[in-house]
């Protein structure tokens, strides 16, 4: 049974940069869409971004530019690299290997001064 683990959480402020992970064990993660969501503390869980098998990108608009979602086969990892954070993109990070119900724990990012 596959399973993902995401990392790479913190604190960071307004301007900066954070990048997540998402590491998979039990499974490649190559054959599979991939998606990252967030779940403001006080909201509801909203997709970020996604990456297609077949390397198709999506992004929500509210981080278009801003964020950047690529894979490393190798590494069986996806990864969120987020640039020029906002406050308003606080929330927990989660990670879905689409269409098998596998989701992640979460890692908690905090924008803030």
């Amino acid at each position: 049974q596959m399973r993902v683990v995401e990392s790479g959480g913190g604190l960071v402020q307004p301007g900066g940069s954070l990048r997540l992970s998402c590491t998979a064990s039990g499974g490649s993660l190559r054959l599979y869409d991939v998606a990252w969501y967030r779940q403001p503390p006080s909201g509801m869980r909203e997709a970020v971004a996604s990456i297609a098998g077949s390397g198709v990108i999506d992004y929500d608009d509210s981080v278009k530019d801003r964020f950047t979602i690529y894979r490393d086969n190798a590494e069986n990892t996806v990864y969120l690299q987020m640039s020029k954070v906002k406050p308003e993109d606080t929330g927990k990070y989660y990670c879905n290997v689409k269409g098998t119900g596998i989701w992640g724990r979460g890692t908690q990012v905090t924008v803030s001064s």
